[in-house]
């Protein structure tokens, strides 16, 4: 089998496993942007089973609740998964004529509530300092990590909320 990690003229190494001999391009100079199809699939493959004895298979479930405008066409919604028992929140989006009205929260609790039906102990989300994050305080979520600057001037801010423990009310400020 042969692993090439960018076009010829990299450095080579050769590893011999048993019968079978990686090989190992690395880069000089490479385009990274636009990686063939099916390589993240390899790669996650690759590391789900070398995970698999520890933790087991990764066994990703969507959870997406979309909000449809008149036309039917999505316009917002929840998108999301649950894996190792945890809801993990990728995207939450409420158009602006329905901010301010709940939308957003019952969004979150059916998305919970269908999280809890699928055996999770806990939600996890990030946020950008200047979009959601009083929101989820405000729904009981406890931010557990900064990664400052980023975007440059914000910051990236990372939540969770156990089912089992009663809601965070405090949370510190945030920068940007």
């Amino acid at each position: 089998m042969a692993v090439s990690l960018s076009e010829p003229g990299g450095e080579v190494r050769r590893v011999a496993q048993g019968a079978t001999v990686l090989t190992a391009i690395l880069p000089r100079s490479a385009r990274y942007d636009h990686p063939e199809p099916g390589t993240f699939e390899a790669i996650f493959q690759a590391l789900d089973a070398d995970s698999e004895a520890l933790i087991g298979p990764t066994k990703l479930h969507w959870l997406v609740l979309p909000i449809r405008n008149d036309d039917g066409m999505v316009a917002g919604g929840f998108w999301g998964c649950t894996t190792f028992r945890w809801l993990h929140v990728q995207m939450l989006f409420i158009p602006e004529p329905l901010r301010g009205q709940g939308v957003g929260s019952a969004l979150m609790a059916s998305a919970e509530a269908e999280a809890r039906e699928r055996g999770c102990i806990g939600a996890h989300v990030d946020a950008f300092s200047f979009q959601a994050a009083a929101f989820y305080r405000k729904l009981g979520y406890a931010r557990f990590g900064v990664l400052h600057d980023f975007p440059p001037g914000y910051d990236r801010v990372f939540f969770c909320k156990r089912f089992d423990t009663p809601a965070v009310t405090q949370t510190p400020p945030l920068h940007g």
